[in-house]
């Protein structure tokens, strides 16, 4: 009751100077608000990064041609020719806990199809793909493994190739060219839109890959190799099993592969977004150092003003104590208004955002509450000298106070 009382003493401070009391909390408001906008937009991109590296497939382990050191050179992944299919064969038959293998060859080419060409990527890959990426064949269906063994020419497409080369048109057992070289469509993949780097991921063409290297690339090395494990739990496993059986493959046991798996991948694929959030946080943080300080200085006028006050509710009874609570009522009330100001901005500016540039963003619940608790403290640490400062006045000179 008695704290009741001293928040609407507090509340009735504060509407006696309105303006001042806006410029006050507009600190508060703007601190607290690029705070939550800051955390929505990271956590949106973080959010985005893993729902994209989840649409890679399930227990996905990839083992890419390269390594950060080999033969004393230094070289990033893909910097070598230094996987064979004949690697990505013994990985399915002789490491425990593998259950798809997909070997990859990639390259861009111009395709041609019903009269019209088109610019894409060309996928060489083993009929395991669509499992291993989670990606199924939405009409017809993918090659087989005689397919791959006979080096057919059979292409499976998605959707943005089918829609520009064969429009209003059924796809399905027509003919594209490859450098001149006819491939029949056995099957189109189903729709899986845009990945993390604005990469349409429906625009390419999955041929065997031993038809991309014999007929249409002419190389002898795969980019990088596919591998599914049979559940979560086994990735370690596999992924240590395999870097010892490519090893035991390499003369000189010389590691010129990077083996690496989807949380590791998803580690670093969010790793500058948590860079941007703790970046953007220390920014956040200073505007709320500012706000407490624009409290600070608010409260201390405020007890200059009111120091005639604070005497005659000396004189009547009120105690040290009671002074000290009604300023930092006061303080607090000033800086959970601001605070709550701020989240309210805050959310509406993620959504501008997230409409303006067409990028998502995620506001934590657990954020608000943070950011609530932030600005209560902030209020606390700022209103506190003020406070005391009241509480420590002598009754007669403040009621002596001009």
């Amino acid at each position: 009751m008695r704290l009741f009382a001293t928040l609407k003493i507090a509340l009735r401070a504060l509407r006696r100077n309105k303006l001042r009391t806006l410029l006050t909390m507009l600190g508060m408001i703007i601190g607290v608000g690029s705070v939550i906008t800051s955390v929505s937009i990271t956590n949106g991109a973080r959010s985005q990064v893993e729902d994209q590296v989840a649409s890679l497939g399930q227990n996905v382990i990839t083992v890419f041609a390269g390594s950060f050191t080999a033969g004393g050179a230094r070289g990033g992944w893909a910097s070598a020719q230094s996987l064979s299919p004949e690697d990505a064969q013994v990985i399915k038959s002789q490491v425990d806990g593998v259950v798809a293998v997909s070997p990859e060859v990639r390259d861009r080419n111009q395709v041609l199809g019903n009269g019209l060409n088109w610019n894409t990527q060309v996928n060489g890959e083993s009929p395991d793909y669509p499992q291993i990426r989670s990606w199924p064949v939405a009409e017809g269906a993918m090659f087989t493994d005689q397919d791959v063994r006979s080096m057919a020419k059979v292409a499976v497409i998605g959707k943005t190739v089918a829609d520009e080369l064969f429009p209003n048109e059924d796809p399905l057992g027509q003919t594209l060219r490859i450098r001149d070289i006819p491939f029949k469509i056995v099957g189109v993949l189903a729709e899986k839109g845009f990945n993390l780097f604005g990469q349409d991921q429906d625009d390419v063409v999955i041929i065997p890959y031993t038809s991309h290297m014999r007929r249409v690339s002419r190389r002898t090395y795969v980019n990088s190799i596919l591998v599914q494990a049979v559940s979560a739990e086994a990735i370690p496993k596999v992924q240590e099993d395999i870097t010892a059986l490519l090893l035991d493959r390499r003369r000189n046991h010389e590691q010129d592969f990077t083996v690496r798996n989807q949380v590791e991948l998803a580690e670093m694929a969010t790793s500058t977004s948590r860079i941007m959030s703790v970046l953007l946080g220390a920014i956040a943080s200073v505007s709320l150092v500012v706000g407490g300080i624009g409290i600070m200085n608010i409260m201390l006028v405020s007890v200059t003003e009111r120091t005639r006050e604070i005497g005659i509710r000396m004189a009547v009874g009120a105690r040290g104590n009671d002074i000290l609570i009604q300023f930092l009522v006061e303080a607090v009330t000033l800086s959970a208004i601001g605070g709550l100001a701020g989240i309210a901005l805050g959310m509406g500016a993620s959504q501008i955002v997230a409409k303006a540039t067409e990028w998502p963003t995620l506001t934590p619940v657990s954020w608000i509450g943070i950011a609530s608790l932030s600005a209560a403290l902030v209020g606390v640490v700022s209103g506190f000298y003020p406070a005391w400062k009241a509480s420590k006045l002598d009754p007669i000179e403040a009621l002596r106070y001009e």
